[in-house]
């Protein structure tokens, strides 16, 4: 199958063009190499540098390959961002995420799985979140995610679009040949292992006072080979015109302070951290109900436990102590 990736040239593009590769398909990995790397791209994909607001350059790709499906997984997804600068959320998350619809249709191409977020909940009124739980963002990062999974629906609707949204929870861990490189690091673990590598003096704290068992955040954390797992697999379950959405996460909420205290066995290095003032748009807990995912998709979790999870980001950040950086 030709399978479109979106964002491949990311983190999570990344080892989901690898996966994608294994089972036998051809991937068009396509990328701005804004936050991405040449390097994380699999050799064996087709890539193609582009930018998603450049409708001519998306429209080429389109009539040179005969794709028959899109992962679309290019975004701005930095939650403090969001908050100083939301109209760069909107235009990349929305606005270049319709033009890439609109040449879909035109090519009469019309499946598509959409990267989205748990930010979509903002703070949930229960835990663990199901997909009925309200949808209420807290920062323009999450709502740039639900309009777009909105807009999903009403083609799905008014165009026949088939649509898979994946509400990803917190995405961590690498593959053994792909992992996270991204300038300035901003995932909790990565800038954990940053202080493991003697990168960094201290991991920054964002808040102490959260009503959590030890006042910081809670966070549900989620192997990116599972997230790819899931593409996989939502790519064989596009049934129906619309947009289904599934949560992803292993329903096990860990602080700030435990995944330290974690990384710290696994590395075997005392790590340091610094309380710091809260952060605006960080909502209090977050974990997943993938009930559903399990029921409908057959996805399961492989790796489930929080010391599997980090210790295979450890093994790929002591192999690129500084990124795809040479």
């Amino acid at each position: 199958m030709d399978i479109l990736v979106t964002g491949a040239a990311g983190y999570i593009g990344s080892i989901v063009t690898e996966q994608l590769l294994k089972e036998g398909n051809r991937v068009i990995a396509l990328d701005n190499l804004q936050q991405g790397h040449r390097e994380a791209v699999a050799p064996q994909a087709v890539f193609i540098e582009a930018d998603l607001a450049d409708s001519k350059a998306v429209d080429k790709v389109f009539r040179h390959y005969p794709i028959e499906a899109v992962m679309h997984l290019a975004a701005e997804t930095v939650v403090e961002y969001s908050m100083t600068d939301p109209g760069r959320f909107f235009r990349t998350n929305v606005v270049y995420g319709i033009n890439l619809l609109d040449t879909m249709l035109k090519h009469k191409v019309n499946k598509l799985i959409f990267s989205s977020t748990a930010a979509v909940y903002g703070d949930p009124n229960a835990i663990p979140i199901e997909e009925n739980h309200p949808l209420q963002p807290v920062n323009a990062y999450g709502e740039s995610k639900l309009m777009f999974e909105q807009i999903l629906q009403w083609y799905g609707q008014a165009y026949g679009l088939k649509s898979i949204s994946l509400r990803y929870f917190n995405a961590a861990g690498a593959s053994e040949s792909y992992g996270y490189d991204h300038h300035p690091a901003t995932l909790l673990i990565p800038v954990v292992l940053k202080v493991a590598l003697g990168q960094s003096d201290y991991v920054p704290i964002y808040g102490t006072d959260y009503p959590t068992r030890d006042g910081t955040c809670l966070r549900d954390y989620i192997h990116v080979l599972d997230i790819a797992l899931s593409h996989l697999l939502a790519l064989k379950h596009l049934a129906s015109p619309g947009n289904k959405v599934y949560n992803l996460g292993n329903g096990e909420g860990y602080s700030v302070i435990e995944v330290i205290e974690t990384a710290r066995r696994v590395t075997g290095v005392n790590i340091a951290f610094r309380p710091c003032p809260r952060r605006a748009g960080d909502p209090v807990a977050l974990v997943a109900s993938s009930a559903l995912a399990k029921s409908e998709l057959g996805w399961q979790s492989r790796y489930p436990d929080l010391e599997s999870i980090i210790a295979s980001a450890w093994q790929w950040q002591r192999k690129h102590p500084y990124g795809y950086t040479k």
